[in-house]
């Protein structure tokens, strides 16, 4: 008798959804999509007619309470994270959740100590840890290749609209803007390629007033920030630096934007781009940074299905997300990575607005489980 499949449901049936989380579930031959949940009831039940899923709500509790659902995946308003994973965690559901996890570190973890006292698999959605460049990015620095690292570089730079972000743009449901929505993926891969961050110095700055929605009509103002930089120590003595903005003029790259990760170490440099996720820029002393193609090794998990040739590049690594969190379900293991990964990303984000509004330096804690 064939072993049955794991059940998922969405919740928060949007554009993340649709264009990341269901092809890499589609792909999967694991899992089945069992249930869906949105907020608007329109776009649910036009979501159910499209995905051909038998059960359709608007009711996230009652869905994480569902036999057929055995993991769940939140991508919903920022603000509502909280209450959907603790839901999930009291149902025993495995649950992956969209970053940022919380509007504050310290839901993020009462989030993780709820999933891990459930013994249940916990995910958080920091997708970029799965580009090509940057899982060998990891590789080169931990093999040593790169020396003794000294300095990170991140520059995620994004030309969007002047106009309303809707629920993003207001602290009350966002937590903060392109700090919570951008930059604390760079925080969060810049933990993982050097370890933990001993200390921070940062500032949020917003431009645009984002008073009209996209066909003109007034609107609240944004409350959030659209500039967001920090500079780090971190413990193994390297520095960092991140500069995130989503109103740079020209930097369009098709909807991608630009985004540049670098690690310079004591015998080489090495560099990430998500417009070329499957080419590396490595360099050492005497010579310019230069275009190396990923090994075929790391351009996607070894077990997955997927075929790295087909698709944007930039677009198809998102889909190993899924993978890895079906995988961790299936494997009896911890997902990687974890809501305590999305928690220490989330200590940081929130040091940067402490030492704003104080002008100061911030120490930040140890990690701890």
């Amino acid at each position: 008798m064939a072993e049955r499949r794991i059940g998922v449901a969405f919740i928060g049936t949007g554009a993340v959804t649709a264009y990341h989380h269901l092809p890499g579930l589609r792909l999967d031959p694991r899992a089945e999509l069992v249930a869906i949940c949105d907020a608007d009831p329109d776009l649910v039940a036009r979501r159910k007619v499209e995905w051909g899923v038998p059960i359709a709500s608007t009711d996230a509790e009652a869905v994480c309470r569902r036999d057929e659902v055995d993991a769940v995946i939140i991508a919903t308003p920022n603000d509502t994270h909280r209450p959907i994973a603790l839901a999930a965690a009291r149902a025993g559901k495995h649950v992956m959740c969209e970053k940022p996890l919380g509007l504050s570190a310290g839901e993020v973890r009462e989030m993780y100590e709820a999933a891990r006292d459930a013994g249940v698999v916990h995910m958080t959605a920091f997708t970029y840890r799965f580009a090509p460049s940057m899982r060998y990015l990891r590789h080169l620095l931990r093999s040593g290749a790169l020396g003794t690292p000294r300095h990170f570089r991140s520059q995620r730079f994004l030309d969007w609209p002047e106009t309303s972000w809707g629920w993003r743009q207001y602290r009350d449901r966002a937590g903060a803007g392109d700090l919570f929505d951008m930059t604390i993926h760079r925080i969060d891969f810049a933990i993982d390629l050097l370890g933990p961050i001993a200390r921070v110095c940062g500032a949020v700055a917003r431009f645009a007033p984002r008073d009209r929605t996209v066909d003109g009509r007034p609107c609240k103002p944004s409350e959030v920030d659209d500039w967001s930089s920090l500079i780090g120590e971190f413990h193994c003595g390297a520095t960092g630096v991140w500069e995130g903005t989503t109103l740079a003029k020209g930097y369009h790259r098709d909807g991608f934007g630009h985004e540049w990760a670098e690690i310079n170490g004591s015998e080489g440099s090495a560099v990430y781009r998500l417009h070329e996720p499957n080419v590396i820029l490595l360099g050492k002393t005497g010579q310019d940074l230069a275009p190396v193609n990923v090994p075929d090794e790391y351009l996607k998990p070894a077990d997955s299905p997927r075929n790295p040739g087909e698709g944007a590049p930039a677009t198809v690594f998102r889909y190993d997300l899924m993978w890895e969190f079906l995988s961790a379900i299936a494997e009896k293991r911890p997902a990687v990575p974890s809501f305590l990964d999305g928690y220490n990303a989330q200590v940081v984000a929130d040091s940067v607005l402490e030492s704003h509004a104080k002008r100061t330096w911030i120490e930040i804690p140890e990690p701890r489980p």
